[in-house]
């Protein structure tokens, strides 16, 4: 068993918030943005090319949601540890918060987990990463939703056929404006709700904070080798940022028509 002791060095710091002054509605999360590990871990029996690897994080998502940030002008909200130790974009119920395989990469640390080592992890990692994500929703009147992902190109052996993902759940309000508005190069291909989507578990966190508060929400997800140098972080982070823009200025405005 983990030595409780020795995990409190690290509690409080799960969430990491950039640009935490922005002043717009938008509030962006990454939850697959970081590496890092608690120290009582170790290497959690992995090598280091599986901890930098896509099963340990999203490459290049946190680099785009900054940029997206800035010109958003709105906080964002990193998940400072690897998935590897949880994943914040599920739910302690899931079994694949704290899985022991991902795709075909076994994760020793994470086989026969005691109920005390599970709780720890919820405690000091999901909980502080989703109470940060709260409050920082909370400060203003209508926020805006989205988290930022990147995914693999080729998995379990089969290569994807979508560049960009608009991901929704039941509330598709923002996901239906951005794919109508959204201006992308030529040959991109941007899908709805590809390569994965509700049925695959990977809405949670806009269902616990969006959807509860009914406000816009959508998440994003970009092909990992799209966006692995600072040139591409920068254009696709531009081209999401406008037209994010331009979908929550129309859907605004058909809302003070209704009215």
């Amino acid at each position: 068993m983990l030595q409780t002791s020795k995990l409190e060095t690290d509690k409080g710091e799960a969430a990491i918030v950039v640009n935490k002054d922005g002043s717009s509605p938008f509030v962006l999360v990454c939850e697959h943005a970081g590496l890092e590990l608690p120290e009582a871990l170790g290497d959690m029996g992995m090598s280091p090319a599986e901890l930098k690897s896509h099963v340990a994080w999203d490459p290049g998502a946190a680099a785009v949601a900054e940029l997206m940030a800035v010109e958003l002008n709105g906080p964002l909200i990193k998940q400072r540890y690897s998935r590897l130790v949880y994943d914040c974009n599920r739910p302690p119920s899931s079994g694949e918060a704290m899985r022991a395989v991902s795709e075909e990469t076994r994760i020793p640390a994470n086989a026969d987990l005691s109920r005390e080592e599970k709780q720890w992890r919820i405690c000091n990692i999901y909980d502080a990463f989703h109470d940060c994500v709260a409050q920082h929703l909370d400060k203003c009147d209508a926020p805006v939703l989205v988290t930022v992902h990147s995914f693999t190109p080729v998995y379990h052996g089969q290569r994807r056929r979508v560049d960009v993902g608009i991901l929704h759940d039941d509330d598709s309000r923002l996901a239906d404006a951005v794919l109508a508005v959204a201006e992308f190069d030529d040959g991109v291909v941007v899908l709805r709700n590809e390569p994965y989507g509700p049925q695959d578990g990977v809405t949670h966190t806009l269902k616990l904070h969006g959807e509860k508060r009914q406000i816009l929400n959508v998440m994003i997800e970009i092909k990992s080798e799209l966006i692995d140098d600072e040139k591409n972080q920068q254009h696709y982070a531009h081209q999401l940022a406008k037209a994010l823009k331009k979908a929550v200025d129309v859907l605004r405005v058909a809302d003070s028509e209704q009215s």
